[in-house]
Parts: structure tokens; sequence; C-alpha cells
């Protein structure tokens, strides 16, 4: 197929090289031109602009940061080239900005198909994400094969936005889980208790998350850098969430609480791993390495990684 994809970067760079080296004939772009250069080696032809991208494709995949990158290079110059082209669109936004995007799209002359997925770099490279995808059934189905370039199993959830809403539910979840865990660490680092039996004990109850295995070595070592998933992001979808949420009568207090934090770890020096939430959450270990009581503990073999 001829595929344009738009938008390169931590996530969009080796999603668009499994399409590439499955033998798709690719139009690639990205703001930053050097991002997309490595995708050349594999046969995938190096586009002036978005707009010459999708031009040159019938399918046309984004992967970028909101709502308003979306627009701003897909819709705005005029979205006449998405005529009888379907746009795949693949980034974390609120529901009601991809219902807004699909009407846009569709009025265009195109189809519409939401799929974000959950996964990080590794599972991006290996072709593991899990692809939640949401619109008409026939543009999913039509689909569907280069879907499963990217995850093994794409799940079709419905009408625009249902794909959006699991997306947002589930970093929710990340952000939850990082924090208390490491609210959990935080006090037992400082009352001097062992880490190791800390670990060894959690990961034997039912209150076990894999993520906390995946985050713990950066947190110890206070080493944020080389991001998976940085804190911004996190914090845009969590504000993405409460916008979704807050109209439902969900008592959202303890997330408001949270994305506080979240400021403060995305406010750090440079781009960071959202287990920075640690230096926040933890102050007195932000900058200190793990210490004598922190030793490695025999672990499941987890491949660290973001959400």
């Amino acid at each position: 197929m001829k595929i344009a994809w738009i938008g390169t970067g931590l996530m969009g760079a080796p999603m668009a090289a499994r399409l590439a080296a499955a033998g798709h004939e690719l139009h690639a772009w990205n703001r930053t031109g050097a991002r997309v250069e490595p995708l050349q080696a594999l046969g995938a032809t190096v586009s002036p602009s978005a707009q010459a991208a999708i031009g040159a494709a019938g399918i046309v995949f984004t992967m970028l940061s909101d709502a308003a990158a979306i627009r701003a290079t897909v819709l705005d110059p005029p979205a006449v080239a998405l005529a009888g082209r379907t746009l795949v669109q693949m980034g974390t936004i609120g529901p009601q900005d991809s219902r807004d995007l699909a009407a846009a799209v569709e009025q265009s002359g195109g189809r519409y198909l939401e799929a974000p997925v959950l996964g990080s770099t590794p599972q991006a490279a290996a072709g593991e994400l899990i692809v939640m995808a949401a619109g008409a059934q026939r543009v999913f189905d039509d689909v569907r094969p280069l879907l499963e370039v990217l995850g093994p199993e794409p799940r079709w959830l419905g009408a625009v936005g249902s794909a959006s809403a699991m997306k947002l539910a589930l970093n929710q979840l990340i952000a939850g889980l990082t924090a208390s865990f490491a609210l959990s660490l935080g006090l037992v680092r400082g009352l001097d208790v062992s880490v190791d039996e800390f670990m060894a004990i959690l990961r034997r109850s039912a209150l076990y998350a894999p993520t906390f295995d995946k985050k713990l070595a950066r947190m110890l070592a206070a080493d944020y850098a080389r991001p998976n998933f940085s804190t911004a992001h996190l914090t845009k979808d969590v504000r993405l969430f409460l916008d979704a949420a807050r109209p439902l009568g969900l008592q959202v207090q303890a997330l408001e609480a949270l994305t506080g934090l979240l400021d403060g770890a995305a406010s750090r020096p440079q781009p960071e791993d959202y287990a920075a939430l640690y230096a926040v959450i933890d102050p007195r270990h932000a900058g200190r390495g793990p210490g004598p009581q922190a030793a490695a503990v025999p672990a499941p073999r987890l491949e660290e990684s973001g959400p």
C-alpha cells in the first residue's frame, strides 16, 4: 500500500519503520527533518512537506503530540488532499477532539479512524503494541492489516471517541500507579526499611504491577534521562482525562492534586521519563543514587519502558 506517515518522533519512527520493512511504499514527513532520514535506509521517501506525503498516498497515519498539531499539519492548509483518503490518527487526544477531527476529515471527503496505542518504544520496534481503534467498522477492517504490523491484535471499540477515552483511562492509571509506588518507596527508604524486602513482598502480593519493577531502577538511581514516555506528555494526557471526566460528575480531586506533582516533574531542566515523579514526591532522593540499602534484587526480567 501507499502510506503517508506524519510524525516520526520517539514512537512514530519505529512504527513507521515496521511498515516500511513490511514492504509498503512509505512517504514520511516530520517537522524536524533529521528524525525522518533514518527511514530512507528502509526504502521510505522523505517528503518535503506533510501535504506532499499525503498527496502521494491512499492511507495517512499521524503520530503527533496533540489535536492542535494534527489540525495544523493535516487540516490547515486546506484538507482537499484528504478527499478519497483514510486518516488514521494514532496519537493521544481527547474524545471530543477526535470526533471534531473525524467530522472535518469526512467533510473533506476522507475517512477517519482513531487508533491510539499502549506501549513504548521497545513494543513499537517489536510490533507488540496494544492498538485500540474506533470509527466505522468498515474502515477498521480495511486498515486492520496495517495495524497488525504494529500490534498483533488490534481491537475495535466502536464509535469515534471510544478509543481515545480508553487510552486516557489507561494513561490515568499510569500516573496513579507511578505516584503511589513512588510514595511507598519514599516511606520505605526514608525510614531505612530494606528496599529489597519491600520489593520481594510486593511482587508476591495482589498489589504488584510490572510497571513498578520497570521504574524502580530509575527511581533508585535518580536517572530520568532518555525517556520512553516523558513527564510532559503524561501531564498532557492527565489534563485531557480531567477535561473528559469533569462533565461526567466524577470526583477528580485526587487526580488534580497529582497533576500538580506532574507539573513539578515536567518543569525539571530537561525532558525526563515520568518516573521523575519520584524526584518530586521524595525530594530527599531527587538527586541521590541508590545507596547500600537498594542493591539489585532478583526480579522478573522486564525491559524498562514507558506505558
